[in-house]
Parts: structure tokens; sequence; C-alpha cells
């Protein structure tokens, strides 16, 4: 059996491709190793396999994950193996999985938007080219975290329009203490900030949340996109929530830095099930 795995900060989406061709998807949480461990990985897996799922079965993993290093893919490689003991695991970088899934073996420009950002220039078979997102706390323009916590900030400082305010407080009651208490002392924050985006998307027709994707999207092209040379030769292929929910501001972005938009996909799993397919 082969497990093939999209691995994002919120959520992994998997399927396992059995030796007759058939095919079982699943979701569990997202396992970003810059934030969990081997064990809590391994523990969560194994609560979360679909009922009688022959975890010995497995042959082979791969795993295309965010937060990738040395360092982590060894992390995950152990929780692996302490899950799936009859397995090799080979695990890459997410944005080497969005590659393959916008593009197969088609040259490009691939990206992520979802809690967090990556993108980065493809030859076909592999990433040549990525400028670095810096990640939650630096970085990640046009993510879901950044926008969350654009959100949060505004909030937090009295910033957000009335309506908004009133509108946030009824859903979510959570004081600013309560908000920055969340942020800069319980695990996560990414995707806690993240999980404000169904927020912003519930009221995108308020003048204030459209443009605070905007403004989100104009950052991840001013200081990402807009980096790489010839950009504008590409189109802007993407993979995940952000981009999906929020594609006709994405495309308004895109099209004011003369970049067309491509293919657009909020889950890249069964993309790369037929590219894992059709290179056995």
């Amino acid at each position: 059996m082969l497990l093939i795995a999209d691995g994002g900060s919120t959520k992994t989406c998997w399927c396992a491709v059995h030796v007759d061709g058939k095919t079982v998807y699943f979701n569990t949480e997202g396992y970003n190793p810059y934030f969990v461990t081997s064990s809590y990985i391994s523990d969560s897996l194994k609560k979360n396999l679909p009922p009688d799922f022959k975890a010995n079965d497995v042959k082979q993993i791969s795993f295309y994950g965010a937060g990738y290093s040395e360092h982590t893919a060894k992390i995950l490689i152990e929780a692996f193996n302490a899950v799936f003991p009859n397995a090799m695991a080979d695990v890459e970088l997410d944005l080497l999985g969005a590659a393959r899934a916008l593009l197969f073996n088609k040259a490009g420009f691939a990206s992520i938007l979802g809690t967090g950002t990556n993108t980065g220039i493809y030859d076909g078979y592999e990433i040549i080219e990525s400028i670095d997102s810096l990640g939650f706390m630096l970085g990640d323009e046009g993510s879901g975290g950044s926008i969350g916590k654009k959100l949060l900030g505004d909030y937090v400082r009295g910033l957000t329009p009335e309506n908004i305010l009133k509108k946030f407080w009824d859903i979510y009651q959570l004081s600013p203490d309560e908000i920055i208490n969340r942020i800069y002392t319980q695990p996560m924050p990414n995707r806690f900030c993240a999980s404000f985006c169904r927020f912003v998307n519930d009221h995108i027709n308020e003048e204030y949340c459209y443009n605070l994707v905007k403004t989100s999207f104009e950052e991840l092209f001013t200081n990402l996109v807009s980096r790489y040379p010839n950009y504008q030769a590409y189109s802007f292929n993407c993979i995940g929530s952000i981009g999906y929910n929020f594609k006709p501001i994405l495309e308004e972005v895109a099209n004011k830095f003369n970049m067309q938009l491509g293919r657009i996909l909020e889950s890249p799993i069964e993309e790369l099930v037929k590219y894992h397919m059709d290179t056995k």
C-alpha cells in the first residue's frame, strides 16, 4: 500500500492507494514539525486512521509537508516509523507537492496560500528557486495566518469598524486580553489566527474585510512574487484554501502586477495521486 499526504499546518489530507488501485481518502490534523513532536504526530495518527486501517500493509509513504528541513523531516520519519513499521517514508517540501499537483511535469510558478505561504519556480522535476516566506512570525504574506493576524491586531487595537467589531464579538466573545494570551502562551498561534479567515470570508462584502484580504495579497506580490526574475512570464498557480476562497481578489491583485492567474486548487491531494500513479 502507498500512502500519499499533503501536510499543511492546519490539516493533512491523505490517500491510501492499495495494490489493486483502490483509493481511500481521509484527513487528520496538520503536522508542522516546528510546532509538534514526533510522539504527538504518531499519537494523533493512531487515533485518526480510518477504521480497520491496516498500518502494517503500508510499504511506502510520500509526505509533502509544511516546515520542511532535514531536522523536521527526521521528526516526521520517526513518527511514521512508530505507526507504519513496514514503510519507507519519503518526506518532501509541501511546495514540491503543490508544483507536482498543479503542473505535473511542466515548468512554471507554484505557490501555496493556506495557513502559511510558500512560493517557487518549478522546472518540471524539482523546485529550482524559492524565496523564504519567513514563516508566521516574520512573513507568510497572503496566508490565512497573516490575514487572521491583521484582523486580530485591528480588533485588539480598536481599529475595526464598529459593525465588524460587533459582529466579531457576537460570534467569538473574545476580549483583547484573551486573544493576546492565546497567541503568546498557547501552541500553534498560526492555526489560531488562520481560523478567523472564515469570519473574513463570511463578511467579504464588507469593505473592511475585502481590503484586509487585498492588502495581504498585495504584500504577497510586493515582497515575494515580484522578486522572482521574469515573474510576469509565468502564470500564478496556487494550492490552498485562501487562494481558492478569495480567488476574485487574488486575480485582481495578480492582474495589477501584470501576472495571469493559472490553476487555483483548494487541495492538491487528488492531483498528487494522479501524479504518483502516472509516474510509478
